[in-house]
């Protein structure tokens, strides 16, 4: 064993490996084995890391709940996963009209009942820019 496995195992046993944010006993936001997020945060490829497990978990949802959205244009594709990035699937899967009218491929009748939304409203232009993807078909 190298220094750092035996200081990597030694962390470990005496920080924890906590997977959700917790306050440390300093009153510090932390998570992972002892990483005060509060003060030092994350690097930019930790950020990209994590954002790519995301992006991964949002592509096996789609798969899994609608496996019709692998065929669409790129456009309505990285619309769909961009909203279910931000609602998740369960919220995603109330816009039944926007889901039928993609599963139809009526781009534009999709574009119009996402905008017609709260989910419109909460976003903002990013529900502009995602309509337009799919409106684009």
């Amino acid at each position: 064993m190298t220094i750092k496995a035996d200081l990597i195992d030694s962390l470990v046993r005496d920080e924890g490996l906590r997977l959700k944010p917790y306050r440390c006993t300093a009153g510090k936001l932390t998570i992972g084995v002892g990483r005060n997020i509060e003060d030092n945060g994350i690097t930019k490829a930790e950020a990209i890391i994590l954002l790519t497990n995301d992006v991964n978990t949002v592509f096996r949802e789609l798969d899994k709940n609608i496996p019709w959205w692998a065929d669409l244009p790129d456009g309505p594709r990285v619309a769909l996963a961009n909203m279910c990035f931000n609602l998740g699937w369960p919220r995603l899967s109330g816009f039944k009209k926007m889901l039928a009218a993609l599963k139809d491929r009526n781009f534009k009748k999709a574009a119009d009942e996402a905008l017609d939304s709260k989910w419109a409203k909460d976003v903002g232009k990013r529900s502009q820019r995602i309509s337009e993807l799919i409106r684009n078909g």
